[in-house]
C-alpha cells in the first residue's frame, strides 16, 4: 500500500530526498565513466586482437564499476523507502503520492525547485502539473490518514 503525504510532510523530507537524489545522481554518472572506459579496453581489445593489459587498473575498474552500481542500487532503494517515486534521475523528477478528493494523485518537485509547488494525476505524468493553489490547499486539507 503506497504512503500518503500532505503537503507538509512532503516538503519537510525535501532536504533528505534531495541528498539522497544528488548522490544517486553522482552514483550513476560514476558508473557510466567506469563502464565507458570498460568498454573502450574492450574495443582495444578487439581491434588490435589483444594488448597487454594493466590487470590492476582493469581490476580497479571493475571493483569501481561494481562498487558504484550497489551504492547506486541502495540510494535509490534509500529514496523509494521514503515513500516517494523516482520518476525521471536525469532531470531529478521526484513524485510524492497524496490524495485529492480521496484520489491518489502526485505532489511534484524537481531537482533546483524551491519546494513542492506543482501537482499533478496519476496519469498526467509532468507534463500535467498544475499549481498548487488556494482551491488545491483548500481540498487537500484533512484529506490523508493517521
Amino acid at each position: 500500500m503506497p504512503r500518503f503525504f500532505t503537503l507538509h510532510q512532503a516538503e519537510k523530507l525535501l532536504p533528505e530526498v534531495e541528498s539522497a537524489l544528488r548522490e544517486a545522481i553522482a552514483l550513476k554518472s560514476e558508473y557510466e565513466e567506469a563502464e565507458k572506459e570498460w568498454q573502450n579496453f574492450a574495443k582495444r581489445v578487439a581491434m588490435l586482437g589483444g594488448v597487454s593489459a594493466d590487470l590492476s587498473k582493469l581490476a580497479d575498474n571493475k571493483h569501481r564499476r561494481e562498487s558504484s552500481a550497489h551504492r547506486f542500487k541502495e540510494t535509490i532503494e534509500r529514496i523509494q523507502e521514503f515513500g516517494c517515486l523516482v520518476k525521471d534521475l536525469d532531470t531529478g523528477l521526484i513524485d510524492f503520492p497524496t490524495l485529492l478528493h480521496g484520489v491518489e494523485v502526485y505532489l511534484c518537485w524537481k531537482l533546483g525547485e524551491s519546494g513542492i509547488h506543482f501537482w499533478h494525476g496519476v496519469e498526467e505524468g509532468f507534463r500535467g502539473r498544475k499549481s498548487i493553489d488556494q482551491h488545491f490547499l483548500k481540498d487537500h486539507q484533512g484529506e490523508l490518514p493517521n
